[in-house]
């Protein structure tokens, strides 16, 4: 397949050479956007899904309706009686002898109370009673009609029951009163001291526990010398960190003294300590002065001089003392040092026992704070089990004081007169309307969530960044494929084998032709035409293919209607069926599909035996598919279709290809480098959108031209002149 990049010109057309593919241009795809629907687009999805709105709302309201008629009850009556539970003046002398603050106004826990009135054990000798009259009464029944609760902020019980017999209320709270009275004299200061008896047997076992418990954590203390164990732990602690400095000290000290001895054992340091000491100095002084009188006699006197004998006597008499004397010298310093050492090492020996002492004191200190915290604990435990135990037994004697009087019935039950329920259709129908009307757009929203299509033009131009070159809107008169194929099949107009020499020039469509579609339509098809012409402002278009990403989006259809717009519009039309798989123009043309295109490419067949004209438009000239061949793409991306493409830009001003959908063929990409570009068709409310994308990434990887799109099927009204 040869791609042209030259520009169109004239001499394109007289060379009958293929028109030029036009440099490939970036091509801004879709790009998706997020769903946040404003106020006019949730009118717009309430009108598009109104229908499903309705259907949900009269079928939910249908069905509340019937609901509310098979079940429609009888009217219930209601009645109640009060019950005073407490004193009503607060009167505390009794609970002066209570030490402790919390315990001066214990007051009735209402919830508990109210449970212990509906529990089985109470209400099982009612329920008795009930059913000697009432046979159908069960504690369950009894319980779901019965209702007890505090009165507001007062010391009231209020007791209600609810039914459809007035006798049988009467009935029923005039034996619940009388056994919660009796409740309230006997059981209820029955279970008091039995609580009562209850925490006096266990009082006695939680003291000597807590004695018990006080004994052992004072023998601890004293074996242990526990009075505050973090502070004694910091002690340990810190008299550990001053005996490890000390012994660091003395350590130091000892290498210091060991480094003196080595010292002093070497020459040079026995030396140093000789010269320090006056008494050999001056020994070696005279020694010296002795040796310098001798050398000086020795000069001018004789060696048996008497003088010079004496000079050598001393000196002879002084060496002892010197060597004496340093022997002396050398070792008190030798004691001094080793003593010095000895000491050192003593008291080093000390420090490093005395800190092991205390290091094993302070690793075994939190055993011991251990153990002392877990008896703190278990002291603890057990004097909150005491005190509780303690606070309980004088609550219990509080309230037994207290219930001694029983409770008082204050309202005593009477037979109802009127009914306290409505259970007519009419205060269920707002509620139900309501109801139903947001369940019905709650499935209109999920329903448009889950839509996966294009649902205006607005929406497909805002998210396809393309040139959206027409909106063509549904047209309802458009026939379908049935009325084509009923109309009568034309014999084939034969064209001259000379193609250039009969092709037809201008011509204008009859006014009649047009009658059965609407303007708008009529006049979206021209406003296409128009916009497809100024795409390129060197040259006009001559020619282009129709396609889109799936089936079913009305190409075929608008390819058709393109043509005949064309041809009115003053034009020399071919549309050619490229569509060699599913082909649809010679159903919508109503001529036959003998031969077309498939016939002209794979045999010697003249053009002119192919090109035929439609029954009501004999100025438009149509090509068909054809038999349907078994590789359609082998005969499109033949050498023949491509100077056949050659031949009909050169004959004609415009050829309108109708090829197969975008996605999963590879038949437009043959045609395509030969065409000016592809015009892509987007169904409105068909059309998918990830199916659009994909097309579109194709296209973008074959590096095809897209002139633009088209919306097709749009519902709703376009404004009128």
């Amino acid at each position: 397949m040869e791609n042209h990049s030259s520009q169109f010109s004239s001499a394109d057309r007289t060379n009958n050479s293929v028109p030029p593919f036009l440099p490939a241009q970036p091509f801004p795809w879709t790009e998706r956007q997020t769903e946040n629907w404003s106020f006019p687009e949730f009118l717009s999805i309430v009108r598009r899904r109104s229908l499903v709105i309705a259907g949900v709302t009269i079928a939910v309201m249908a069905t509340v309706i019937v609901s509310l008629t098979l079940n429609q009850k009888q009217p219930e009556y209601e009645a109640n009686f009060h019950l005073l539970v407490e004193p009503v003046n607060d009167d505390t002398n009794a609970v002066d002898v209570v030490k402790d603050a919390n315990l001066v106004k214990p007051g009735l826990d209402y919830e508990s109370q109210i449970q212990v009135l509906k529990s089985p054990e109470l209400m099982g000798n009612i329920v008795k009673q009930l059913r000697a009259s009432y046979p159908d009464i069960s504690y369950n029944s009894l319980l779901k009609s019965l209702t007890i609760s505090r009165l507001d902020a007062t010391k009231i019980i209020q007791v209600s029951y609810r039914s459809n017999d007035p006798e049988q209320i009467k009935f029923v709270l005039d034996r619940i009163a009388k056994e919660y009275l009796d409740y309230s004299r006997e059981k209820r200061q029955t279970k008091l001291r039995q609580g009562i008896r209850f925490v006096e047997r266990q009082l006695p076992f939680t003291q000597n526990r807590v004695d018990q418990l006080q004994k052992e954590l004072q023998i601890f203390r004293q074996k242990y010398d526990f009075i505050d164990p973090d502070t004694q732990v910091g002690q340990v602690t810190n008299q550990v960190n001053t005996l490890s400095e000390e012994r660091q000290t003395i350590n130091q000290q000892l290498a210091q003294a060991r480094a003196n001895l080595a010292t002093l054992q070497g020459k040079n340091g026995q030396l140093a300590v000789l010269n320090s000491a006056p008494l050999y100095q001056q020994l070696i002084t005279q020694a010296r002065q002795l040796d310098v009188q001798i050398a000086t006699e020795s000069t001018r006197l004789q060696d048996d001089n008497p003088t010079l004998k004496t000079f050598k006597e001393k000196r002879e008499s002084l060496l002892p003392l010197i060597k004496q004397e340093e022997q002396r010298i050398l070792g008190v310093k030798f004691a001094e040092v080793a003593t010095q050492l000895q000491t050192l090492e003593e008291q080093s020996q000390e420090l490093a026992k005395a800190e092991q002492k205390l290091e094993q004191q302070r690793k075994q200190w939190p055993i011991l704070a251990r153990q002392y915290t877990e008896l703190q604990r278990k002291l603890q435990v057990a004097t909150e089990s005491l005190n509780r135990f303690l606070s309980t037994r004088e609550n219990l004697q509080i309230q037994i004081s207290q219930t001694e009087l029983g409770w008082q019935l204050l309202q005593e039950p009477s037979k109802p007169e009127n009914p306290i329920s409505d259970f007519g259709i009419k205060r269920y129908l707002i509620p139900g309307l309501i109801a139903s009307l947001a369940l019905g757009i709650g499935i209109a929203l999920l329903m448009e969530k889950l839509d996966n299509t294009y649902h205006n033009f607005y929406a497909l131009k805002e998210k396809v960044k393309l040139p959206l070159l027409g909106n063509i809107p549904l047209e309802k008169q458009i026939q379908s494929y049935k009325d084509y194929t009923s109309t009568p099949k034309n014999p084939v107009v034969r064209v001259p084998n000379s193609l250039f020499e009969d092709i037809p020039r201008l011509a204008v469509v009859p006014e009649q032709d047009y009658n059965n579609y609407s303007e708008k339509f009529l006049e979206a098809l021209r406003v296409l035409y128009t916009n497809i012409q100024q795409i390129s402002s060197n040259r006009p278009i001559n020619s282009v293919i129709i396609s889109s990403a799936m089936p079913g989006d009305g190409k075929s259809t608008l390819a058709f209607h393109l043509a005949q717009i064309a041809t009115a519009m003053g034009q020399r039309v071919l549309l050619v069926d490229a569509d060699l798989r599913h082909p649809k123009i010679h159903t919508l043309s109503g001529l036959n599909n003998l031969w077309g295109l498939s016939n002209l490419i794979s045999t010697n067949l003249p053009i002119g035996e192919v090109i035929r004209q439609l029954p009501s438009m004999s100025q438009l000239s149509v090509i068909t598919a054809g038999t349907i061949p078994p590789d359609p793409t082998k005969l499109l991306s033949s050498e023949k279709m491509k100077r056949l493409t050659a031949d009909f830009h050169n004959s004609f001003d415009l050829v309108i290809y109708d090829t197969p959908p975008l996605l999963g063929l590879a038949d437009v990409r043959f045609l395509a480098p030969y065409t000016d570009g592809i015009l892509l068709v987007v169904r409105i409310d068909k059309t998918n959108s990830s199916v659009l994308e994909r097309a579109l990434d194709n296209l973008k990887i074959s590096q095809m031209k897209v002139l633009g799109m088209v919306s097709n099927g749009q519902k709703s009204n376009i404004n009128d002149y």
